[in-house]
């Protein structure tokens, strides 16, 4: 009787499938991949050995087609795409990272300057794996959960576990949520006389008028020369980019184009209504300069409009288009490339389905010696181009290429202070400081240029940092080390004291003060050079 039944279930079951399969054929053909692909769906959602969810299989699909084809390809569900959609110029209360899923695990790209996570001591690179006490790495939790858990009150405690690299054991921040203001100008300030500089570290909605708020502010103030630094500015809305090259270039120049296969070429032109079209403009860019960022380096340097000067950029030319979908989940395929004016593609090379390489690019690149030696850096004849007013040799093949390269100093950061970063001992020890001296400071320090002329870092903070160093078996393998260690050590508390008693704008005034790629930069324009 039972293997009757049986027999019934699959020819019922056969039929089914055929009846299903000969209407499906006659819409998108017999030999056609969508046909193979729906077809597949339906017989895992049929003969399974157990049940599965038919919502999550379509989407595993989804995710799986967009995996094989670029990095930055990719799929969000309804309420992942509903968040995306927020406006960037806006604000909300949470712990302040902008982060990436990799591998179901939350990868800080980078926390929020100012905010609740960078105080705290949340780094670049630190994995989120639980929040309050609840894990949130390699369980599958949704993005929008994730989302949810790590938002909340302003004022309110949320305990965040983190790995970090070379860091064993999971360390524990509790993180007290605030407004994020999503501000693009960390930083602007007269950083010599009749010299501006402006740090932006993204594009978003309101960088435009920021960035013309501050450029009001130091032409007030006399400066003559710009020092835009893009620095880490991991780009964002192209609409931002062309605004801000628009206020350097003339009426009728090319600022960006994109083409796809199926996008025709859209060119982005300068209408000739800048505001800083005479201003002397020098560009600060390095490894992790991208996508929007790219697009104003390039602009600038293709037309000979100022000085690029750094290290070649990340190389993030793809166009994404969003594609909504009937859920409200959203696919962003990328159906372009953005070119500077001279044709340069500033996508870097990729394999296609292979993310690993493209992950570990900038590592690859330190290890070729491409951050250090300017010797190690190759072009070939094929991605020679040429500025379009001095016609001078620029090369393709993703990024930007700066004008003045300037080398990463591998010395000066050393082991010793890498190992006090991972461990969080400087943070640890600056926020018991800062705890202990505010009012004192505040009472002292009635100003920003009272306090950098005068400020003396203690000895008893720079004690306690080697001392709790040494309490988690860390410590210098030389008395060398420590001595190279210490001034950079001593400019980076001397910094975040200054974050914490005012802004992200006073911090960059104390810490760019060791900046190699700013000094270049100044020494270009006191020596009255281009190059």
């Amino acid at each position: 009787m039972l293997m009757k039944r049986i027999s019934f279930l699959l020819l019922f079951l056969s039929v089914s499938l055929l009846a299903c399969h000969a209407q499906f054929s006659f819409r998108v053909g017999k030999n056609s991949p969508s046909r193979k692909l729906q077809m597949a769906e339906m017989m895992i959602n049929a003969l399974y050995v157990d049940s599965v969810d038919e919502d999550e299989l379509t989407e595993a699909g989804i995710r799986g087609m967009l995996k094989s084809l670029d990095p930055h390809s990719s799929y969000s569900n309804a309420k992942e795409a509903k968040m995306m959609r927020e406006s960037l110029g806006g604000d909300f209360e949470g712990i302040g990272v902008q982060f990436q899923m990799i591998e179901d695990t939350l990868v800080v790209i980078q926390p929020t300057p100012n905010g609740p996570s960078q105080k705290a001591g949340i780094v670049s690179g630190d994995r989120i794996v639980t929040v309050n006490d609840t894990a949130i790495a390699g369980v599958k939790m949704l993005q929008a959960e994730i989302m949810r858990r790590l938002r909340g009150k302003k004022g309110s405690i949320v305990r965040l576990g983190v790995v970090r690299r070379d860091v064993k054991e999971v360390l524990q921040f509790d993180v007290k949520r605030a407004v994020i203001p999503l501000r693009s100008v960390d930083a602007s300030y007269m950083v010599a006389p009749g010299t501006g500089y402006v740090r932006l570290s993204s594009f978003g909605e309101k960088t435009h008028d920021e960035m013309m708020e501050a450029i009001s502010q130091l032409s007030q103030r006399g400066m003559k020369n710009l020092i835009l630094d893009l620095q880490d500015n991991g780009g964002g809305l192209l609409t931002s980019a062309v605004a801000i090259a628009n206020e350097f270039l003339d009426a009728g120049d090319t600022i960006v184009y994109m083409e796809g296969r199926s996008a025709p070429r859209q060119v982005y032109k300068a209408r000739g209504n800048g505001r800083m079209k005479h201003i002397k403009l020098y560009v600060l860019v390095n490894e992790y300069t991208a996508s929007a960022a790219e697009i104003v380096s390039g602009a600038v340097q293709d037309h000979d409009r100022g000085v690029v000067v750094g290290r070649r950029t990340f190389g993030k030319g793809l166009v994404q288009r969003p594609v909504d979908l009937p859920d409200g989940s959203m696919m962003r395929i990328t159906i372009a490339h953005y070119y500077t004016p001279t044709g340069r593609c500033i996508q870097k090379a990729y394999k296609k389905g292979e993310t690993d390489d493209y992950a570990k690019d900038i590592e690859n690149r330190l290890r070729r010696g491409e951050l250090t030696n300017v010797d190690s850096i190759h072009f070939a004849d094929s991605l020679r181009y040429y500025t379009l007013r001095e016609h001078r040799v620029v090369y393709g093949g993703g990024g930007i290429m700066p004008d003045v390269f300037v080398p990463l100093d591998t010395l000066r950061f050393t082991r010793f202070h890498r190992q006090l970063m991972a461990k969080n001992i400087i943070l640890n020890q600056l926020n018991k400081y800062i705890d202990a001296e505010r009012r004192h400071l505040q009472r002292t320090y009635k100003s920003f240029d009272a306090f950098e002329k005068s400020y003396e870092l203690p000895s008893s903070l720079t004690d306690n940092v080697i001392k709790e160093a040494k309490s988690k078996g860390v410590e210098p393998k030389d008395a060398d080390e420590l001595a190279t260690t210490m001034p950079y050590l001593k400019t980076q508390l001397k910094a975040l004291v200054a974050r914490d008693l005012w802004t992200m704008n006073e911090y960059f005034q104390v810490w760019n003060q060791q900046s190699d790629i700013l000094k270049r930069a100044l020494l270009l324009i006191s020596n009255g050079e281009k190059q």
